[in-house]
């Protein structure tokens, strides 16, 4: 385990990111983390952190540009996902990448990327968009990449999947009532059809939420099982040593 520092950045005048690293010099590899609906909040601080005492350099960006919400504000968190368009979250991917890759404690040229429910989506959208700079992607109970019809608006994903090039692992509860099995099979019939490498699990008993400790939702089982299948994933994709 990695002594650590972590603290904010100032990417440009208008987005910064919570970023995380070990104080050793490296060059460590790096791990772009989308955030929930609830902002970049004291667990997604912490879990760059975590990142960071794997070894990691990990990298937050504040795609809420200051808002937090409490857990308890569903109806806030939701009201904000939905001013968010697709284009944006990823032209600020492609910023905080580019940011986090010219550091000198970084290893490049390319990048892990992790990402929980809405950042699960998007992690899985940044696989297909920023592909030539990503290594390996993660993404937990990504909501709204292939619903019959999703709620918030947005478009579905799976017209991005012949543009991804880095293996996927995408983590999903058998009692998540948001993302049905139905979605899970059109991901992976998709991404097969494509010829993709990716790895679906789902863990039985888990509700939607059940990576976050914060939330009525966790469950430690399948909290620390997809920890470590996480961190074995990103291993193989940026060439770190388990």
């Amino acid at each position: 385990m990695s002594a650590i520092q972590s603290e904010w950045l100032e990417l440009n005048p208008s987005l910064r990111a919570w970023y995380a690293r070990p104080t050793n010099p490296g060059p460590h590899p790096a791990v772009l983390v989308f955030i929930e609906a609830f902002g970049v909040n004291e667990h997604f601080r912490e879990l760059a952190e975590r990142l960071a005492k794997a070894g990691y350099c990990a990298i937050v960006p504040d795609i809420y540009h200051g808002k937090v919400y409490e857990y308890t504000d569903f109806d806030g968190a939701i009201g904000h996902l939905r001013t968010l368009k697709d284009d944006q979250v990823m032209a600020e991917a492609q910023t905080t990448v580019a940011s986090v890759l010219q550091r000198p404690e970084v290893r490049g040229p390319k990048v892990g990327v992790l990402g929980f429910c809405m950042g699960g989506r998007y992690a899985f959208l940044a696989n297909a968009q920023l592909a030539e700079r990503v290594a390996a992607t993660v993404a937990f109970y990504g909501g709204g990449i292939a619903p019959d019809k999703d709620p918030a608006g947005r478009p579905p994903l799976l017209g991005h999947v012949n543009q991804m090039q880095a293996p996927l692992l995408l983590l999903y509860g058998a009692e998540d009532s948001s993302i049905t099995p139905e979605e899970h099979g059109r991901i992976a019939a998709a991404l097969s059809t494509a010829k993709k490498r990716y790895t679906l699990t789902v863990f039985p008993e888990a509700p939607h939420g059940f990576f976050s400790d914060r939330r009525d939702s966790y469950r430690a089982g399948p909290a620390q099982e997809g920890w470590e299948m996480t961190l074995a994933h990103l291993g193989r994709g940026l060439g770190v040593q388990a």
